[in-house]
C-alpha cells in the first residue's frame, strides 16, 4: 500500500509553471542529441578497417580499405536508352560544362536539365522502356534534398532499370566540416586540403584507369570533401592524404588515406554510384569520370581500350633559316622513333614535304635536308603543296594540277614514295570549306584518298571536330598539341614551360588521347630543331599514358587509319555542310570568287501536292524575288537538301543561283516540296542556312494523299493503276513493297506535326510560316500580301492586279499585257473523280490524333489555324 500510496502522490496534477520547465528541459536535450548525431561532432568518424599511415610507394604496404572488391548488385540496363541525364546547376556553370564537354567528345548523347529542387522530374520512361542509362548530378545535395515524391520516383527508376548515378560535391564556405549525408551511411568531411592522390587498385570500377604510383604533391583548391563509412556498399576508388592533422578536428590523420572518389555498390538501397568530392579540375577526376559512365552503364557508354595515333610533321623543308634541322636533330628523329615503337606498335613520323625549299637553309640545315632523305624509307611521306600555296588561291584546276605535278617530280627524283594516298593542304585550305579543284586534282595527280583537317565542322571547340567524305576522298578530323611554327624552345614556351608540361601530363593533350579512339596530330618542321619540343611531347605523352591508363596505342597508315576511323563512325559519312561566310576562319580560307550572297534566303518545302509551284510562281513574279535557274533533272525544284546532290558539295548548289551584281538586292528562293518530310533536309538546311526563312503549305491531309495517289496514276504508274486508293492506304505489312512505298507516299507526308515539329528543332518558329493551302487556291493575292509582310520586301505588290482567274483551268494565273494569262502546266490542276466515302473515313480516323498535335503546334507558333483544320477537328468532337 506504501508504494500506491507514493504513486499516487507523484501523479498528482503538475503546476503549469512546472510542466513549461520540464518541456523546455526536454527540447533542450533533444537539440544536443539532434547535433551529437546529425553533425558528427564527438562522434568517431573513421571506418571500421582504419586506414593506416602508409607510404604510397611502398608496394608492400597496403591501406586496409584496399580489399578485394565486394559483390555487386546485379543490374539490368539494357532496357533503357543510350541516353544520359544531366541535372545542372544551371546552363552556364562550369562543372555542368565540362561534364558535357567530355559526354560529347566521347559522342555520348545527354539531355540537360536544371537541377529540380521541388520542381518535376523530366519523364523518365516511354512505355516500358527506361529514357535515360545514367543520371549525372553535377550538384549531389540537389539529388540528396529532392522532394520526396521526385526522389522517390527517381530512385524506384533506378532501381527498377538497373541505371546508376554520378553525384559530385563541391564544398563551399558554408559547407560543414563534418556532416553525415542525409539518407545514407556515408560522412563527408569538406573544405580540407589534399596530397599525394593513389588508386586503389581493387576498385570494381577501374577500366581505362591504371592504378599506379602516387600523384605526389598537392591537389588543386583547398575545398576538398573526403567520404567515410563503415558500410560495406562503400568502396574507395581514389584516396588521398590530407594536409595536416588539423585538417580534421578531433582526428589523428595526418598520414592516413581518405577517400575523395567513393563508389556505393548497391548494398544499401539497390542503387549503384559513384561520388566525387570535388569537381572535375583534378585530372584524375576526369579519369575516373569516363570509367565510371563506362562501368554505370555497362559498358554500353565506354570507349574500347584501342587509340591510334598518327603524328604528321608538317612543312618539311619549308621554314626560315635558324628554325630547320640539322643532322643531329635528323638521327634524334629516327632515334626517338624506334624508342616510341617499342611502347606504340607502328609508330612512324608522316612527313609532309613542299619541295621547292629543299636546301634553302643553312649550310647545316641543308646537310639535315640530305640525311633526312638518305633515311627516306624509314618514315612515311605525304605531299603539301610545291610551293606552300593555299589551294583556295588557285581558281583554275590545271594550274592547280601542275603545282602538285612539280611536287610528285621532285618526290620522285628523289626516291620518296608517292602511293601514301594522303595528302594535306597548307593552312588546310580548300579542304573546307571544299575547294573543289584541289580535291579534283589530287585525285588526278597524286590519287590521293585520305586528308585531315582542323576545319570542319569548326577549329573550336575541338571536341566538335569529325570526319565527313567527299568525292572519294576521306577527310579526318585533325587535332593540335600545343605547338606551333613558332613554339621552338622549352624555356620560351607560352606561359612558361610548366604550360607545356600541363598539357601533357593530364592536361589538353591528354585528353585528347583519352577521348578519341583516334588522333592525328599536326606539328610543324621548326618542332623538331632546336629544343626538340615534338620529341619531348610525344616522348612524354606516351610515358605518361601508359603509366596511368590501360589504352593500347599503335599507328597505322593514313588510307588503314581512316578505314577504322569510318567503321567506328560511319555516322559521319555524309557531311554537313555549313555556311563559310558565318565562320571567319573558313571565309579566309574559301575562293574569293565565291560568295555567301549567292544562297537562297527562302526555302518553299512543300509537302507535295498542297500548291508549292503556284507559290513558286507567284513568288516569281515579285520585283525584288529570284527564283533558282531550273534543274534539268527535277525542273524547277533543286532537290538539294534531301537527297544525292547534296553530296555534289555547296559549289553545285551555288551554281543554281545568279552571281548578283552590286545594283541588285534581290532574294534568292527556292522550292523543293519533298524538303517538308524528308529526315535530314531540316538539319541540313539549317547548317548552310542558318538565317533562311521557311514557307510550308498545308491542305487537308487527306485530300493531299488522294492527290497525290492519283497524281502516280496519271504518271503510269503501274502499282497505283493496279490497285484502288482504298486498298493502298489499308494495305498490311504483309503487302506487297511497292504497294507499301505508294502507301507511306501517299500517308506520311501528312503527318504534319511530325515534320513540322522536326524543322521546328532546327528553325525558330518566327523563321517558319504555314499558309493555308486551300485559302492559296481561292484567295491567292490575301495569302501573297501575308507572304511579303512575312518576307519583309520593301516594294509590297497588289497580286489582285497581277493575278487572273482562268475559268478553264479553274485557278488563278498570272495576267499578263492585253488581259491574257499564263497558267501552269496540263498536269496541274486536273480533275479527279470523287474520293469514296470508305476511304475518307477510314484517313479521317488515321489523321485525328496528328491534327490534333498540328493545332496544338500551330497555336504555340502563335499561326492561325488553316480553316480545313477547324473543320476536322469539329469533326472529332
Amino acid at each position: 500500500m506504501g508504494f500506491l500510496g507514493r504513486l499516487r502522490r507523484i501523479s498528482r496534477p503538475l503546476s503549469p509553471q512546472v510542466v513549461m520547465l520540464l518541456l523546455s528541459a526536454f527540447c533542450i536535450v533533444s537539440v544536443f542529441i539532434s547535433a551529437y548525431y546529425l553533425y558528427g561532432v564527438k562522434r568517431e568518424l573513421e571506418p571500421s578497417g582504419r586506414l593506416q599511415t602508409t607510404d604510397c610507394d611502398d608496394p608492400k604496404v597496403t591501406p586496409s580499405r584496399l580489399l578485394p572488391p565486394k559483390n555487386l548488385l546485379p543490374s539490368d540496363s539494357s532496357r533503357t536508352d543510350l541516353m544520359v541525364l544531366v541535372f545542372v546547376e544551371s546552363l552556364y556553370s562550369q562543372l555542368g560544362q565540362e561534364i558535357i564537354a567530355i559526354l560529347e567528345s566521347s559522342r555520348f548523347k545527354y539531355r540537360t536539365e536544371i537541377a529540380p529542387g521541388k520542381g518535376d522530374m523530366p519523364t523518365l520512361t516511354d512505355k516500358d522502356r527506361g529514357r535515360f542509362s545514367l543520371i549525372i548530378y553535377e550538384n549531389l545535395l540537389k539529388y540528396v534534398n529532392l522532394d520526396a515524391w521526385n526522389r522517390e520516383l527517381l530512385d524506384k527508376y533506378c532501381v527498377e532499370y538497373g541505371v546508376g548515378i554520378i553525384g559530385f560535391f563541391k564544398a563551399n564556405e558554408n559547407s560543414l566540416l563534418s556532416a553525415q549525408l542525409k539518407g545514407f551511411p556515408l560522412y563527408l568531411h569538406s573544405n580540407l586540403w589534399l596530397k599525394d592522390c593513389i588508386i586503389n587498385p581493387k576498385s570494381p570500377l577501374l577500366y581505362i584507369t591504371k592504378s599506379t604510383g602516387a600523384e605526389k604533391g598537392l591537389l588543386p583548391g583547398e575545398d576538398w570533401t573526403v567520404f567515410q563509412s563503415n558500410h560495406s556498399t562503400y568502396e574507395p576508388v581514389l584516396l588521398a592524404k590530407t594536409k595536416s592533422a588539423e585538417s580534421i578536428p578531433h582526428m589523428n590523420l595526418d598520414a592516413a588515406l581518405h577517400a575523395t572518389v567513393v563508389q556505393d555498390l548497391g548494398l544499401h538501397d539497390g542503387i549503384q554510384r559513384v561520388l566525387f568530392g570535388n569537381n572535375l579540375n583534378f585530372w584524375l577526376h576526369k579519369l575516373v569520370f569516363v570509367d565510371a559512365v563506362s562501368f554505370l552503364t555497362g559498358k554500353r557508354l565506354s570507349l574500347s581500350l584501342d587509340r591510334y595515333i598518327l603524328v604528321d610533321i608538317d612543312d618539311i623543308f619549308v621554314g626560315k633559316e635558324g628554325t630547320r634541322m640539322k643532322k643531329n636533330d635528323v638521327k634524334a628523329l629516327l632515334d626517338t622513333q624506334n624508342e616510341l615503337r617499342v611502347h606504340v606498335p607502328n609508330f612512324t613520323f608522316n612527313l609532309g614535304f613542299s619541295g621547292k625549299f629543299f636546301h634553302t637553309g643553312t649550310d647545316e640545315e641543308d646537310q639535315g635536308d640530305d640525311l633526312l632523305l638518305s633515311y627516306v624509307n624509314e618514315f612515311w611521306w605525304f605531299p603539301h603543296m610545291w610551293s606552300h600555296m593555299q589551294p583556295h588561291l588557285f581558281h583554275n584546276q590545271s594550274v592547280l594540277a601542275e603545282q602538285m605535278v612539280l611536287n610528285r617530280k621532285f618526290a620522285t627524283d628523289h626516291g620518296i614514295p608517292t602511293n601514301m594516298g594522303y595528302a594535306v593542304a597548307p593552312h588546310h585550305s580548300g579542304v573546307y570549306p571544299v575547294h573543289v579543284q584541289l580535291y579534283q586534282s589530287w585525285k588526278q595527280v597524286w590519287n590521293i584518298k585520305v586528308t585531315s583537317t582542323e576545319e570542319y565542322p569548326h577549329l573550336k571547340p575541338a571536341r566538335y571536330r569529325h570526319g565527313f567524305i567527299h568525292n572519294g576522298i576521306m577527310v579526318l578530323p585533325r587535332q593540335t598539341c600545343g605547338l606551333f611554327t613558332h613554339t621552338i624552345f622549352y624555356n620560351e614556351y607560352p606561359g612558361g614551360a610548366v604550360e607545356l608540361d600541363k598539357i601533357i601530363n593530364g592536361g589538353e593533350l591528354f585528353l585528347t588521347v583519352l577521348l578519341n579512339p583516334i588522333s592525328i596530330f599536326m606539328t610543324h618542321l621548326s618542332n623538331y630543331g632546336n629544343d626538340r619540343l615534338g620529341l619531348y611531347t610525344f616522348k612524354n605523352l606516351i610515358r605518361f599514358v601508359q603509366m596511368w591508363t590501360n589504352l593500347k596505342l599503335q599507328t597505322l597508315p593514313p588510307v588503314q587509319l581512316a578505314q577504322k576511323y569510318f567503321q567506328i563512325f560511319p555516322e559521319e559519312k555524309d557531311p554537313l555542310w555549313q555556311d563559310p561566310c558565318e565562320d571567319k576562319r573558313h571565309k579566309d580560307i574559301w575562293s574569293k570568287e565565291k560568295t555567301c550572297d549567292r544562297f537562297p534566303k527562302l526555302l518553299i518545302i512543300g509537302p507535295q501536292k498542297t500548291g508549292t509551284t503556284a507559290l513558286y510562281l507567284f513568288l516569281g513574279m515579285h520585283p525584288e524575288l529570284s527564283s533558282n535557274f531550273p534543274s534539268s533533272e527535277t525542273f524547277e525544284e533543286i532537290q538539294f537538301f534531301n537527297g544525292h546532290n547534296y553530296h555534289k558539295g555547296i559549289d553545285w548548289y551555288m551554281e543554281f543561283f545568279p552571281i548578283p551584281s552590286n545594283t541588285t538586292t534581290d532574294l534568292y528562293f527556292e522550292k523543293s516540296a519533298n524538303y517538308f518530310d524528308s529526315e535530314v533536309a531540316a538539319k541540313r538546311a539549317s547548317m548552310l542556312l542558318p538565317k533562311a526563312k521557311i514557307i510550308t503549305i498545308l491542305i487537308n491531309p487527306i485530300d493531299r494523299a488522294y492527290s497525290w495517289y492519283q497524281h502516280q496514276r496519271a504518271h503510269d504508274d503501274p502499282v497505283a493503276g493496279k490497285y484502288t486508293f482504298y486498298e493502298v492506304i489499308t494495305a498490311d505489312v504483309g503487302a506487297p513493297s511497292r504497294v507499301r512505298t505508294l502507301q507511306s507516299r501517299c500517308l506520311v507526308p501528312g503527318w504534319y506535326s511530325t515534320h513540322l515539329e522536326r524543322w521546328l528543332s532546327y528553325y525558330h518558329s518566327n523563321q517558319i510560316l504555314v499558309l493555308d493551302g486551300d485559302l492559296l487556291r481561292k484567295e491567292p493575292a490575301l495569302v501573297m500580301e501575308k507572304v511579303q509582310k512575312f518576307l519583309g520586301v520593301r516594294n509590297v505588290i497588289n497580286y489582285q492586279k497581277i493575278l487572273a482567274f482562268d475559268p478553264k483551268k479553274g485557278f488563278w494565273c498570272q495576267l499578263l499585257e492585253g488581259g491574257k494569262t499564263k497558267c501552269l502546266g496540263k498536269s496541274k490542276g486536273r480533275k479527279y473523280p470523287e474520293m469514296d466515302s470508305d476511304s475518307r473515313t477510314f484517313l479521317r480516323d488515321y489523321y485525328r490524333d496528328h491534327n490534333i498535335e498540328l493545332s496544338k503546334l500551330l497555336y504555340k507558333m502563335g499561326q492561325r489555324l488553316p480553316n480545313w483544320l477547324r473543320e476536322e477537328l469539329q469533326n472529332t468532337r
